[in-house]
């Protein structure tokens, strides 16, 4: 017999789903967004690196004045310190006019700077140089007035050969990302006529501003992922609530129970119509099962009556036979089967009234112990060849219908005596445990099939042909057993034993 499938919880995956995609954007997000921020930072260096290449390699400048850039370079870059930035200058011909503390040789070696455009004429003689005493450009002063009241027309100031003048031709590089010994930079360099400038920036504060972006990502999506899957959970465990009134309400329906509904009171239309399907369902099985156990009650009852005629018939009938005919002995048969069929009608009434919860029970004060005594004598007269062990506790009372606890326990005896093998034993053990009898009988038998052992309690079930071969029975008597022990709150089943062995155990309440 397979083992059933253990499944994963419906409200569980709908939790573990919605952490799934919602883990998924989240991840997702971040690393565009973590992306995103290192495009940008590294694009705010590169804008400065230009900026500032194109800023110094616009004029010549003199040497004294790169140490004096060197020093506010920082500033101009937004980086924290000196070592965070390298400078080399060169002049056209490739000499170097200066470099920075922390330039190194590999910076050096790395740093390539792009050819100048051939101009169409030498870039000197495209406009004269301005002059050395030219004074600053300002505001025109006010005409002046000659001795004969005239204005005096304003002096011609000298030309500004700045004003319009084009830019020197220069050239970019693109900015790329170099790797030494001495870290991570970012590499820019121009090339001018006069001039050849390379600015490297360290990229280790930017890393460990995206470290530290990074470390916060990692805090905060995992913490957003529990929030999510705890509102997950709770928002599954509301949408289900329907279906755990349902579930409810079918925990409750039994024979007695068939009146059980579920309220509609969910807004929802879809969960709404599906409580309003199933209890019609559930009323229509409540006046199917009604109209089925009323007709099995009332044709048990109304067949209890000819029965008793005919049974007390056949008894004067007999008397009156001559004693060793054959008339007697036929009668003697039919009086059998008549109290044969009157013992089946019994225990249909019996179950028809259990399926109404209508089993009205006589309840007193009964002591099992001495009930048990007085049956094992029965076996020991009926099955004398039998081996019966008895190990029953002394004093075992009950509140129960001393007429249906006996029944109970004569059919599982009897039970025990019609399944056994030749030379066979019978164990009888009795005992409380936590408020609850037990009385639990087993014996000696062939073995009940994996298959088999789930439907022994079902009505008219006789098994194995094999093992119920010339048994008398109709299979009534287990399920009537169990009906009974429902009635007075216990409980009665199969246990698992080793093989070559059947055992039953009956369970009641002390009070």
């Amino acid at each position: 017999m397979k083992s059933p499938v253990k499944r994963v919880s419906f409200r569980l995956r709908i939790a573990i789903l919605a952490s799934l995609l919602a883990g998924s954007a989240l991840v997702g997000f971040g690393m565009f967004s973590w992306w995103l921020i290192y495009q940008t930072k590294l694009k705010r260096i590169d804008d400065g690196i230009k900026t500032q290449l194109l800023r110094e390699s616009d004029r010549p400048r003199p040497i004294e004045h790169w140490q004096s850039y060197t020093e506010a370079l920082p500033t101009s870059l937004g980086t924290n310190t000196l070592t965070d930035q390298a400078l080399l200058i060169q002049n056209a011909d490739g000499n170097t006019l200066y470099q920075s503390d922390n330039w190194t040789i590999e910076l050096t070696q790395i740093a390539t700077f792009p050819p100048l455009p051939s101009p169409t004429q030498p870039y000197s003689t495209l406009r004269p140089p301005p002059p050395l005493n030219q004074p600053p450009p300002g505001p025109r002063p006010l005409p002046a007035l000659d001795q004969a009241g005239r204005i005096e027309p304003p002096p011609i100031p000298p030309v500004d050969e700045q004003i319009g003048r084009p830019p020197p031709p220069r050239q970019l590089s693109n900015l790329s990302t170099r790797f030494t010994l001495a870290g991570t930079w970012r590499l820019g360099t121009v090339s001018a006529p006069y001039v050849r400038i390379a600015i490297a920036v360290n990229l280790h504060s930017l890393y460990g501003e995206m470290d530290a972006i990074r470390n916060a990502f990692l805090i905060a999506i995992p913490s957003t992922l529990v929030l999510i899957a705890i509102g997950a959970w709770w928002l599954s465990g509301s949408a289900l609530q329907p279906i755990r009134e349902v579930t409810a309400t079918l925990r409750q329906v039994t024979a007695q129970g068939l009146n059980q509904r579920v309220p509609i009171s969910n807004p929802d239309s879809e969960f709404a119509e599906l409580l309003q399907v199933f209890n019609q369902m559930m009323e229509r099985l409540e006046r199917s099962f009604t109209q089925a156990s009323r007709f099995s009650a009332d044709a048990a009852h109304e067949l209890k009556t000819p029965l008793s005629i005919l049974q007390g018939e056949l008894e004067r009938t007999l008397q009156a036979a001559k004693p060793g005919s054959a008339l007697q002995q036929r009668l003697s048969s039919l009086l059998d089967e008549v109290r044969h069929l009157g013992a089946i009608v019994r225990k249909l009434l019996l179950l028809s009234l259990a399926d109404a919860g209508q089993m009205h029970l006589h309840t007193v004060e009964v002591d099992v112990s001495t009930l048990l005594e007085e049956l094992v004598d029965d076996i020991e007269m009926l099955a004398p060849e039998l081996d019966v062990h008895v190990q029953v506790q002394p004093a075992l009372k009950v509140l129960a219908d001393q007429a249906l606890l006996t029944q109970v326990l004569q059919n599982l005896m009897s039970n025990a005596i019609k399944y056994n093998l030749p030379q066979g034993w019978i164990r009888i053990e009795a005992g409380q445990q936590h408020q609850m009898i037990f009385v639990t009988i087993s014996n000696a038998s062939k073995d009940i099939a994996a298959s088999e052992r789930s439907h022994i309690f079902d009505r008219f079930h006789r098994g194995d042909p094999a093992r119920t071969h010339q048994v008398e029975g109709l299979g009534l008597g287990l399920s009537l057993s169990r009906e009974i022990a429902y009635a007075h709150r216990g409980n009665l089943i199969l246990n698992p034993t080793p093989k070559g062995q059947t055992a039953f155990t009956l369970t009641l309440p002390t009070g």
